[in-house]
């Protein structure tokens, strides 16, 4: 790039914050909550479905799983949401190698910062919290700030507007599945990168529209400052 990038848009789970397999033994206790697998989605595995689906608002995958069975994606939702809120308690997260160094030296270039996720609003506060992490960024947004979450481009352009960006292309989003690169795609980005650090491989991530593909985001401020 040519320095011309003024908000970087990164996503949490696997771009910036490692849980180790928490979201999946959240998902899976989210099922057990509820009565175990259901036969939406196709009948697929309910774990490939949340591997495919990664990025995306858990209530939104929840609600497909279940066939549009809202009232049991939302009673699974929310045991999803106290079981990633009990690890977080717990200490299970930490950041991904390079995370804080990254936005840290954004910042200071005057790149704003702004992290997104699927989860709710309250489990991102509590992931911020954990990681001292509420004033290291300019903003933080999920899918009920936003309109629809990933793979749509409301929660970029959402950023967009609340940092008062002229330009999307002057956007960096950054992630770790399919569906973060195709909402910046769609938002207009000027960088949409994907890394090797979370749900997604390189054969996946390079099968949808990018601008690159990094081993993790430690190679953010290379892309976006030079």
């Amino acid at each position: 790039m040519t320095g011309d990038i003024r908000l970087a848009v990164l996503d949490m789970a696997g771009t910036t914050v490692s849980d180790d397999g928490v979201v999946m033994a959240a998902f899976r206790q989210a099922l057990d909550a509820v009565g175990g697998a259901p036969g939406g989605a196709g009948g697929k595995d309910p774990e490939e479905f949340l591997v495919k689906t990664m990025g995306q608002s858990k209530i939104e995958v929840f609600t497909e799983l279940f066939g549009g069975d809202e009232a049991k994606a939302a009673r699974a939702n929310a045991a999803f949401e106290a079981a990633y809120g009990r690890s977080i308690a717990n200490g299970a997260l930490h950041p991904i190698p390079g995370a804080e160094e990254t936005m840290a030296a954004l910042r200071h270039a005057g790149v704003a910062v702004c992290l997104t996720t699927g989860f709710a609003p309250a489990t991102r506060h509590a992931v911020l919290d954990a990681l001292g992490w509420t004033s290291s960024v300019d903003l933080s947004l999920s899918p009920a700030d936003a309109g629809r979450g990933r793979p749509w481009p409301d929660m970029v352009l959402t950023a967009v507007l609340r940092l008062e960006v002229d330009d999307v292309h002057e956007v960096a989003v950054v992630g770790d599945t399919a569906n973060d690169l195709l909402s910046g795609w769609r938002a207009g980005a000027g960088v949409v990168a994907g890394v090797l650090t979370g749900a997604h491989g390189r054969a996946r991530l390079e099968a949808v529209p990018h601008t690159h593909i990094l081993s993790g985001v430690s190679e953010v401020p290379g892309v976006v400052l030079a």
